[in-house]
């Protein structure tokens, strides 16, 4: 996930974060989690150091805690041990310092942490080449003005002669529970080198922190000499791209398939601790595994692990895990990633741990608003060998009826979830861009058309067969709706969902859920065949039964004398290019025009550029003069920039996007939907290209005031009356023709059509509604008012949601927000501060308290709690002017509280 997103929430027009990436700050007896982003203002750049509670995905996740400033005062260099330096496993340690200041980090392995040390150097690099012109940072005071130091903090910037000292000790982290959050402790113990060398006792014994998961994971790719200049990385030019294009044509030539044994596992735990041994899922397989991947969903069911990703259970089942697997082998920790209760862990045997390389993780939310992480997936991909391969866990949306919102949600985390390459110049790698992908989880679909005593009856004739008929991710399948190009094995064993917990029984609840086969595993890729596919009924922790599969895969070996001789043929061809050639493209089209452009409703229309010169090309879209970005940020070329080999072509999508940042300014006329993209060919020309679009306002990013003053939709309102509203002050009271309306039209709507069908829904603002229905809905409030609006009661309860996040002004006015947290202790000063807002907000508030004080006198059915309502509300209407950290996001949730009881 690109936590960059969550930095740039919190920086000025002018400034933008480049890269973001997380690190451990090494303390003098533990470490701490943070976030760094390199930024960028007036060809300046600084390190910024924000604290943060979760994966950032927005502003409120993260706090600004200090700023390094990029002069030739400032200095960055690798102290990453020998030992670490031959682990590709092992994370990278850097010094950083400023003057007196040094700061020492660990960042985690992988091509996203070079890209941005290589970033860092690179601007370290334009401050050396103009010594005499002094960087002012005139743009960073107004930060360090409102920086609090953390005391941790003060602990990190510990003399040189001390971190030297520290450097010689090998650590390891040992986690400890903490009021404030998880600190990681450090103690002495035994080198990494002394750990790979064999197979140590210890090594099947201990997995007691996240660095050791690593250590044994090696890579042909890297040794110690190249590791080190990870910080003088060279850019990736146009004759690199050259010879790995025409190396990736003539693969066959220099690779041979092998086979190797790949065991996927899912298991829904239901929030459950490990209550007895995994050994008969785990292990079932004669001959031990080469490679596991295994997946676990719904790891802790409680509010924190909901809300803050935080959770005790992850180093439990990881420890049920490892003393689970096959014990005629011994298997190093690749990597292991979890988004709240998702899952996914990848253990390698240790003899083919050297050819693993280039690993990363990512993270998806498709929860509530596409943020919360209570449904979405995580993602490792890495190469093995000469192989690409990705694994997806995911966990899509429940209830029998919702089978469309988990083909949304499929079709989600497939184009959201991204890999950044470790060439700049690539545009990132998405799920389906690797030779094999493997997908595993709880996907959630079930069996449709049966009830369940039916569904019961083939059960006990075993004749999953007919069964399968009725499953409705083989419907979707089928007809094309989900995983096209996938494959899964024949199901020969009883639906794994819904047993009492500790039984073999079938649901005794009230409810009775149908049985159904919610936990799947699927693959796609050449060469691949499997081996089994069945539940394992020994397993009895959860409702759900784990599942396994043992896959065979080919996978792509290099034969180094053949891929010597071709690498050099290539090399020899490339030299007799002509130099003097100069680059060429022909563009399909130079004016693209969006028709009808609409909140949140993604456009996109397609670009071919054909490279007809007589050489590769490299493009870029480049910024205009006096301009941070290339594009206005509702507009995205993807990819931005990429190579063309000769007679090739590539299609850019030109994409349009409009969500609360870029709304207010197009919903009052300020802005339009009006750019100029330019493409530049290194050695070669610019091109132009005019992009267009006329677009609908929308309620969405529209002002409470504005809307109060709207007796018609928004789209049959003058353009000028629109811009007009828009510059007007909430306390505006000027006479108008016709009295204002108490509250938006619009809103009254949505809670209305809650309060008259959703007071007894079970998970309403927690479970997501349809994109599709959202879309159904926001075009009803924009362009007439009809007697009810269409969706299921969840998406209406999410476009709410969306409203007033999406509101310029949040319904407790931005002047008010420290008020509110200075008074959130006591009610008579909150009410107190909510009588003196403006009229129009005053009577929101009042409103949306006092429907969701309806729906908690309906908790028994609806499942409501004072707690959840609080969270979710509270940051949409009380939202920081500028960041919000955790205590601040904990006072508002406390002042919105005293409203809702």
């Amino acid at each position: 996930m690109d936590q960059s997103v969550a930095i740039q929430e919190t920086l000025g027009k002018e400034e933008n974060c480049i890269v973001a990436a997380q690190c451990d700050i090494l303390l003098e007896d533990c470490s701490e989690s943070r976030l760094l982003g390199l930024v960028e203002c007036a060809k300046e750049h600084a390190i910024f150091i924000y604290t943060h509670r979760r994966m950032a995905i927005t502003a409120d996740d993260v706090s600004l805690e200090d700023i390094i400033p990029i002069t030739l005062d400032f200095a960055v260099v690798e102290v990453s041990s020998p030992e670490q330096l031959v682990v590709v496993g092992a994370d990278t340690r850097v010094r950083m310092s400023y003057k007196n200041e040094k700061l020492e980090l660990r960042l985690p392995f992988g091509s996203h942490s070079r890209f941005f040390l290589g970033e860092v150097n690179k601007a370290w690099s334009d401050v050396c080449r103009l010594p005499t012109q002094v960087p002012k940072f005139e743009w960073t005071k107004k930060y360090k003005k409102s920086i609090k130091r953390q005391e941790a903090t003060k602990q990190a910037i510990a003399p040189l002669e001390v971190l030297s000292t520290k450097n010689n000790q090998h650590q390891k982290i040992e986690k400890v529970s903490d009021k404030k959050g998880s600190l990681e402790k450090v103690k002495s113990s035994n080198s990494i080198s002394q750990k790979s060398k064999g197979n140590s006792s210890q090594d099947n014994q201990s997995i007691s922190s996240r660095e050791e998961r690593d250590d044994l994971v090696r890579s042909s790719s890297h040794t110690a000499s190249n590791k080190a200049q990870i910080l003088a990385m060279p850019q990736f030019g146009l004759r690199d791209n050259l010879i790995r294009c025409e190396l990736l044509k003539s693969e066959d030539s220099y690779t041979y398939l092998e086979n190797f044994r790949f065991f996927l596992g899912t298991y829904n735990v239901n929030g459950q601790t490990p209550k007895e041994s995994l050994r008969p899922w785990l292990s079932c397989t004669p001959d031990p595994p080469d490679i596991y991947c295994l997946g676990f969903q719904e790891l802790d069911l409680s509010k924190e692990a909901f809300f803050f990703s935080d959770t005790p259970k992850e180093l439990e089942w990881m420890k049920a895990v490892f003393e689970a697997l096959h014990e005629e082998a011994n298997y190093a920790l690749v990597k292991l990633i979890r988004l709240v209760g998702i899952m996914l862990i990848f253990y390698v045997k240790k003899e083919h741990a050297e050819f693993i390389s280039d690993v990363e993780a990512e993270t998806v939310g498709t929860g509530i608003m596409g943020r919360m992480g209570n449904k979405g997936a995580v993602s490792i991909r890495f190469r093995f060998h000469n192989s690409d391969i990705c694994v997806v866990n995911s966990h899509l949306a429940a209830h029998v009826e919702e089978y469309e919102r988990r083909n949304q949600d499929f079709k989600d985390i497939c184009s959201r979830l991204q890999f950044r390459q470790l060439d700049p110049t690539q545009p990132p790698l998405t799920i389906l861009k690797h030779n094999v992908v493997l997908w595993i989880g709880d996907l959630n679909y079930r069996i449709s058309d049966l009830d369940v005593d039916s569904v019961k009856d083939l059960i006990s004739k075993n004749d999953f067969e007919t069964l399968h008929s009725y499953d409705q991710l083989k419907r979707q399948i089928d007809v094309e709706a989900v995983f096209v190009g996938f494959k899964e094995g024949e199901i020969d064993f009883q639906p794994t969902y819904k047993y009492d917990t500790g039984s073999d029984k079938w649901d005794t609840s009230e409810k009775c859920r149908i049985p159904a086969w919610c936990d799947r595993i699927l693959w796609k890729g050449k060469n691949i065949q499997q081996n089994h596919y069945k539940s394992h009924m020994d397993v009895r922790t959860s409702d759900h039964k784990p599942v396994s599969s043992l896959l065979i895969i080919g996978i792509k070996r290099v034969n180094p004398e053949a891929y010597k001789k071709t690498f050099e043929e290539i090399v020899r061809n490339i030299d007799k290019m002509e130099n003097e050639c100069i680059p060429s493209l022909s563009l399909s089209k130079r004016e693209f025009h969006f028709k009808d452009v609409k909140f949140m409703q993604h456009h996109a229309e397609t670009l071919n550029l054909f490279n007809d010169g007589q050489v590769p090309c490299q493009f870029e879209f480049i910024q205009k003069p006096n301009e941070s970005t290339y594009s206005k940020p509702w507009l995205t070329a993807n990819p931005s920039k990429g190579f063309i080999a000769q007679g090739a072509s590539m299609d850019i999508d030109l994409e349009v996007f409009v969500n609360r940042t870029t709304a207010p300014d197009l919903n009052c006329g300020k802005q339009e939907i009006e750019d100029i993209l330019v493409l530049h060919l290194e050695r070669g020309k610019d091109y132009f290209i005019s992009v267009t679009g006329n677009y609908l306002p929308s309620c969405y990013g529209t002002s409470i005031y504005s809307l109060c003053h709207m007796k018609e939709p928004i789209q049959d309102m003058p353009k000028e009356t629109l811009l007009e509203l828009a510059e007007k002050s909430p306390n505006d009271d000027t006479a108008t023709d016709e009295k204002p309306l108490d509250i938006p039209k619009e809103l009254w709507m949505m809670v209305d059509h809650l309060f008259r069908n959703a007071v007894d829904q079970e998970d309403l603002f927690q479970q997501p509604g349809l994109r599709t229905e959202f879309a159904e809905i926001r075009d009803c409030l924009d362009s007439g008012m009809p007697d009810s609006l269409p969706g299921s009661n969840h998406s209406v309860a999410e476009a709410l949601l969306l409203f007033l996040d999406a509101l310029p002004e949040p319904v407790i006015p931005f002047p008010f927000y420290q008020q509110c947290l200075e008074c959130s202790s006591s009610a008579g000063q909150c009410e107190k501060v909510i009588s003196m807002l403006p009229q129009f907000h005053k009577n929101v508030f009042n409103y949306l308290a006092a429907f969701l004080r309806e729906l908690l006198k309906n908790s028994a059915n609806n499942r409501l709690e004072v707690a959840i309502l609080a969270t979710i509300f509270a940051s949409l209407l009380l939202r920081s002017p500028t960041k919000q950290d955790f205590a601040e996001k904990r006072k508002t949730q406390e002042f919105f509280q005293h409203f809702l009881t």
